[in-house]
Formats: C-alpha cells, sequence, structure tokens
C-alpha cells in the first residue's frame, strides 16, 4: 500500500501536470511497481522526481523522462519496438503494456540479467532480451515499428534510421556529454522528419555509433 500511494501521486503530481496526457501511457505507469527497478538501499526513493543509480554508472531515468518518452513514441499495440539501453528493464515494462513486442538490447552483462529478473517480477511476456551494441541495432528483428533510445548519442545514427519500419518513429536523447535534446525521427515515404523536444541529460550510448 505504501508504495501504491507514492505511485498514485507520482502519476498525479509529476506526469499529468507536465502534460503526459495519453491515457494509455498513464495507466501503464500505473501498472509498474518501479520500486522493483531500483537497487533495495533505494526503493524509498524509486518514486522521487529524479534519476537514481543503478550501478555500471548507469541510472534509471526520473519518471517525467520515461513517460515523455514513451508518450512522444506514440506506441500502439501491434507495434514491434527496439530499446537501445535496457538498463533496469523499466522502459521495457512501461512499454510492454503499450505493444505488441520490445527487443531490448543492453551492453552490460550483470544490467541485462538483473532486467530480465526485474520484467519476470511482472510476469511480463512480450519483451526478449539482447546482450551486445545498441548502437548498431538488431537488423535480424527489423523493421521495427518503433525505436527508443535510452542514452546520449552525439548523432542520430543512420543504421538505425535505416531499421525504421515506413511511418515508423524513433525517440534518442542527441546532444554533448553534458546537455541534449529529445529528437523525434519519423520514417515517412522515405522521408526523414526531425523533430526537437525537451532537453535532458542521459548518460552515454556507448557502441560504434555512440561516444
Amino acid at each position: 500500500m505504501y508504495y501504491d500511494k507514492l505511485r498514485t501521486e507520482m502519476v498525479n503530481d509529476q506526469l499529468k501536470t507536465r502534460g503526459i496526457t495519453n491515457e494509455y501511457v498513464i495507466e501503464s505507469f500505473e501498472k509498474v511497481k518501479r520500486e522493483l527497478f531500483v537497487p533495495e538501499n533505494l526503493k524509498n526513493m524509486a518514486y522521487n522526481d529524479s534519476p537514481l543509480p543503478i550501478g555500471f554508472k548507469q541510472t534509471i531515468s526520473q519518471p517525467y523522462i520515461v513517460a515523455i518518452m514513451t508518450q512522444l513514441l506514440n506506441p500502439e499495440k501491434e507495434n514491434i519496438v527496439l530499446e537501445v539501453g535496457t538498463g533496469s528493464g523499466y522502459q521495457a515494462a512501461i512499454l510492454s503494456y503499450l505493444v505488441k513486442r520490445i527487443y531490448s538490447m543492453e551492453r552490460i552483462r550483470e544490467l541485462r540479467i538483473e532486467a530480465q529478473n526485474n520484467i519476470k517480477k511482472h510476469n511480463i511476456k512480450n519483451v526478449f532480451f539482447i546482450q551486445g551494441d545498441g548502437t548498431i541495432g538488431a537488423s535480424q528483428y527489423e523493421p521495427f515499428d518503433r525505436i527508443i533510445v535510452t542514452a546520449a548519442s552525439p548523432k542520430v545514427p543512420q543504421i538505425l534510421v535505416d531499421q525504421l519500419s515506413d511511418n515508423g518513429i524513433m525517440i534518442i536523447p542527441v546532444g554533448n556529454i553534458n546537455l541534449q535534446f529529445l529528437k523525434k525521427v519519423e520514417k515517412k515515404d522515405g522521408e526523414i522528419i526531425i523533430t526537437d523536444y525537451d532537453a535532458c541529460r542521459f548518460v552515454p550510448l556507448i557502441g560504434k555509433n555512440g561516444f
């Protein structure tokens, strides 16, 4: 009950008041127990309006950032999604209630294993994990209707754009190590349309097409 109350307060105070209006996104945040995706010693901070460390110099993003990226992604029930940067698995869990299937890539083995365990606690069956360099995507499963990148990239990787389906959407933070902007990359009839959104700060995307 304690965490249920905090979860409700988070949704009302941190998400709805900042423009998160997609009812399905809100419902997903109400379902996923964020306290199960943070280290044991930080559970009481799980619903704080801030990122939290999860080890290996990685973080779980603040709830609002996860929500705005999810809303901008405009997820639909039949979508196949590629997530670059599994982290704790929280973003994948949120998306799991909104799309058909998620392929989530993580380069750090220990985090991938932890995320798998976290996902199992919710009995989620449509998230599939890949360990490897997310900056090159997962061509064996393309095309993807949606791609979400949860680490800062110096540019929009063309190889990920190529793995988007027509009418696909990618959300990615792009900038330098210290400051990025969320970018919405849309592919429409072969044309690429990029729109800038909120300023943000993520850990760097490491890999062939990252930092």
